[in-house]
């Protein structure tokens, strides 16, 4: 299964939140975190077509965003590619 990660680049309360995907060129939006994850299953579907089904979606909050309590995933070198 291959992922997809979404770099969240604004993240304030009140506001839209926005995101880009770090491998494709995908900029999505939208005014919740939660409908966020669905804008961005549904720019796959768009981008990829029946392929989506194969990849997962994360999303990252990267050093501009407000919040920062997402944890990168960490994967034992022996288990990488």
């Amino acid at each position: 299964m291959r992922e997809v990660v979404f770099r969240l680049e604004a993240e304030r309360p009140g506001h839209l939140v926005e995101a880009q995907a770090e491998t494709l060129p995908i900029h999505i939006t939208a005014p919740t975190l939660e409908e966020l994850q669905h804008e961005a299953r549904e720019a796959l579907i768009e981008h990829l077509g029946p392929a989506h089904c194969t990849v997962r979606v994360r999303m990252r909050r990267g050093p501009s965003a407000a919040v920062s309590s997402i944890r990168p995933v960490v994967r034992p070198a022996a288990l990488c590619c």
